[in-house]
């Protein structure tokens, strides 16, 4: 499917449906198609990121991925209040990149489209990366250091890990490139390689643990995710943030997606989506499957994780602590990308 007949199938589902939900303020487009042209081709493996702007300061859960005209559609709730300031918005990184270009689907009281004209005028300004880069790299250490031992193994993972995958996020945005959530590996040696800095990716590996794993070993491991997926998702009830990205319908981006990589020769890049749906499944798993369901899915967990070097609480300590202290040598490349990058402007 072309990307301009996905958006326009979100576009009519906001005007059919998200439009008439109370406390409706807007709605605009986010994620990785965000700057890319109508005629591109949308990946099986990828949805449209639709944001709906709401009154409401706790907006509803999030509704998440589901097909409408035969596109896979995600869509966030976000309330008002985080769009009313140009500065918070460029700053925040995770806000600010779907404003760089007109992405505005709906915006009843004009607010989205003034926003978004101030935020693209200074969206590549240093002072902006640099606090957008500061953001992203504060996230990695706030969520480092919050880690609870207590907790499951699943939850101890996802809590190490998405963290530590933020790193890639700050050299992306130093790049102005999108920090993508999936693909975040792949985009960040993307840009590693174009500014010189190949010997920094395979640390960024290290620090997940895959730099030495096989496209043989890792397609073992998304081969028993696929049989974790399809038995979580059957039995899912409980609602969580992420529960429709593990659905029959989101099958096709965590699974045939991370088989696209690694069948490309991105096996080490595909690593860090399939141990995180391999986390989401079990945290689904511990509430709504019965006890002889989880322990025939929890060895490939554990596999999976033993693989990156982590066999016990001690060592989700000791790899986040190893990344907080890598933070320096990052900043200092990020530091250098911000200086090298011609696309970055001096203060309007």
């Amino acid at each position: 499917m072309k990307v301009g007949l996905a958006r326009a199938a979100a576009v009519e589902w906001v005007m059919e449906q998200a439009s008439q939900m109370n406390g409706f303020r807007g709605a605009y487009f986010s994620g990785s198609t965000v700057g890319l042209p109508d005629d591109a081709e949308l990946s099986v493996a990828s949805d449209v990121d639709v944001v709906i702007v709401t009154e409401h300061s706790e907006p509803p859960p999030k509704l998440g991925k589901f097909i409408y005209r035969d596109t896979l559609v995600e869509a966030t709730y976000l309330p008002w209040k985080l769009l009313a300031s140009v500065e918070e918005v460029l700053t925040s990184y995770h806000l600010a990149g779907s404003f760089r270009v007109d992405t505005i689907i709906s915006d009843p009281t004009g607010h989205l489209s003034r926003l978004q004209k101030q935020v693209s005028r200074h969206f590549a300004e240093e002072l902006w990366v640099r606090r957008r880069c500061e953001n992203a790299r504060q996230k990695v250490e706030i969520g480092l250091r919050a880690i609870d031992i207590s907790a499951p193994l699943h939850d101890q993972v996802m809590s190490w890990m998405f963290p530590g995958g933020v790193t890639t996020h700050v050299l992306l945005l130093a790049a102005l490139r999108n920090p993508t959530v999936r693909l975040r590996y792949l985009a960040a040696r993307e840009v590693l390689m174009e500014y010189g800095y190949d010997s920094l990716y395979e640390d960024l590996l290290k620090l997940l643990g895959c730099a030495n794993l096989t496209p043989e070993r890792v397609e073992q491991h998304l081969d028993e995710l696929a049989r974790t997926f399809d038995d979580t998702a059957g039995v899912a009830k409980t609602p969580f943030f992420f529960s429709t990205d593990i659905t029959a319908k989101a099958r096709p981006i965590a699974i045939d997606g991370s088989r696209e990589l690694i069948r490309a020769g991105n096996h080490r890049e595909a690593v860090f989506w399939i141990v995180a749906t391999f986390a989401r499944c079990h945290k689904i798993l511990e509430v709504d499957a019965t006890p002889e369901l989880q322990r025939a899915h929890y060895p490939a967990f554990a596999a999976i994780v033993a693989d990156l070097g982590i066999t016990s609480s001690a060592d989700i300590i000791r790899r986040a602590e190893d990344v907080i202290k890598f933070l320096p040598r990052l900043w200092e490349t990020t530091e250098e990308i911000l200086l090298a990058n011609p696309n970055i402007e001096a203060a309007k």
